[in-house]
């Protein structure tokens, strides 16, 4: 017993052990500022695309129809009527046209309470099946819009190849009219649970965010699979911020704008905003710890992002920025958008010239805000592309064979491709699920910038 008392430990026998637990901490202490850095910059690239469509998007289809009536004055010369993207910002325009004039006959009001006679624990159902039809959706959708604006605007050889525009039009419209709708139904469970007397379904909604971290921490992740993670979030966290204005913005209507009622709703809305933060940093600070990811990783991820924005900017870009951001993160923000205006437009009231005056000041105001936006969004990319050494793949023309190239060494070669290759993906071109006997002998895919928000990464649990 005398030596149980006197026995010292020498834990630097096991230094490397040590050490390595103790960097797990100081991971886990780094990750909230990591992950907010990276939430806060793809927020602003959500927000970026999303003004788009109010300020920028009005403006590009009335140069467009600019063009379409003067071109027969001044003389058609070239081989295209309308340039791609002009075409697109028509589809885009037309669309947007069209979902809101079908969403005024849908009755918010009567939707409202409808849900509100449901059960609690209906709703909590409800609520979740709605958020796993919003990702399915999503995934669909952009594949929708991508074949809508590369149909309409691929070389044609006959007049009549024009027609295959039109079911492919609408099923764009069929599309985001749903997603409209889909958003405005979580919407409404969301101001019933606002408006709730014992927020008893505010809380089992919270709580739910909670359920997720049981749901993801205790998987095997890679650095790929976390990204995808990552900016999924990011949407989340976006969509919802647009929900909780669009739950403000019908309270206050039905408050007839009493300020003293705003003050009654921003501690819930604080409440939710909350718990979004909180459940995101234990996920991600688990995820990370049970994984050996480095804290670094994030900063890794917002250069990614930033290669996008900066990569749009270019003269030869093949897609638009706000399509960009809809394919690595998952946002579309036609629907979103779509659900904002019929709201506005039902809550505010505009008559007289003072008030059209007052609109077109708002709108001047979005302007600058999204050209501000855009200029530091721009500052900051550039940054964050510089300091991760990313300059080079700016200037990179992509390859006519890079689909051959990529695939045929596969086949041949077990080896792993160098850094300068892109590694082969997950799935298919045309999003075919590849052989699981081929799965086993392919690297993993390495290069972030070939990772959007719908491909599996091929994920293995050892």
């Amino acid at each position: 017993y005398s030596r149980k008392l006197t026995r010292g430990y020498f834990l630097e026998h096991n230094e490397a052990k040590y050490t390595e637990r103790r960097e797990r901490v100081y991971t886990c202490m780094r990750i909230p500022k990591e992950l907010e850095k990276l939430m806060i910059f793809g927020f602003f690239l959500c927000a970026d695309a999303f003004l788009y469509i109010f300020t920028l998007l009005p403006l590009r289809v009335l140069l467009a129809l600019l063009r379409l009536f003067t071109l027969p004055c001044c003389g058609f010369s070239g081989s295209r009527l309308l340039q791609p993207a002009q075409v697109c910002d028509m589809l885009k325009g037309l669309i947007l046209v069209l979902c809101f004039s079908m969403m005024h006959y849908v009755d918010y009001s009567m939707m409202y309470h409808l849900i509100r006679g449901q059960s609690v624990i209906k709703l909590y159902i409800i609520y979740n099946m709605l958020e796993v039809a919003d990702r399915l959706i999503s995934s669909f959708g952009q594949d929708i819009l991508d074949a809508l604006y590369w149909t309409a605007t691929e070389p044609k050889e006959r007049k009549r190849d024009s027609i295959g525009v039109i079911p492919h039009f609408v099923m764009a419209v069929s599309y985001v009219f749903i997603h409209s709708i889909l958003i405005m139904v979580q919407a409404s469970t969301l101001n019933v649970a606002f408006n709730s007397h014992n927020k008893s379904l505010l809380t089992i909604m919270m709580s739910n965010n909670f359920v997720e971290i049981k749901g993801s921490v205790f998987k095997k992740f890679e650095k790929n699979n976390l990204f995808q993670m990552s900016n999924s979030d990011i949407k989340e966290r976006f969509t919802s911020y647009v929900l909780l204005l669009i739950v403000c913005l019908r309270n206050m209507e039905q408050f007839s704008w009493n300020p003293d009622h705003l003050w009654a709703l921003l501690p819930d809305v604080f409440m939710v905003v909350a718990s979004e933060v909180v459940v995101d940093v234990i996920k991600h600070a688990f995820i990370t710890k049970f994984n050996d990811i480095p804290a670094d990783v994030y900063s890794e991820y917002r250069a990614s992002l930033a290669f996008d924005l900066v990569s749009s900017r270019q003269t030869n870009a093949y897609t638009d920025y706000s399509d960009s951001v809809a394919r690595r993160m998952g946002f579309i923000p036609l629907p979103l958008a779509v659900l904002l205006i019929r709201v506005v437009m039902s809550s505010v009231k505009v008559q007289g010239a003072l008030s059209y005056t007052c609109v077109f000041l708002f709108y001047l105001g979005l302007v600058t805000l999204k050209v501000l936006n855009s200029i530091v969004l721009l500052g900051k990319s550039c940054v964050y592309v510089k300091r991760a050494n990313m300059e080079d793949k700016l200037f990179e023309k992509p390859s006519t064979s890079s689909s051959s190239s990529t695939k045929s060494p596969s086949k041949t070669d077990p080896r792993p491709q160098p850094e300068t290759e892109l590694p082969e993906p997950s799935l298919s071109n045309e999003g075919e699920p590849i052989e699981a006997s081929e799965l086993k002998h392919k690297p993993p895919k390495n290069d972030l910038l070939e990772i959007d928000r719908f491909t599996i990464c091929g994920n293995r649990i050892d």
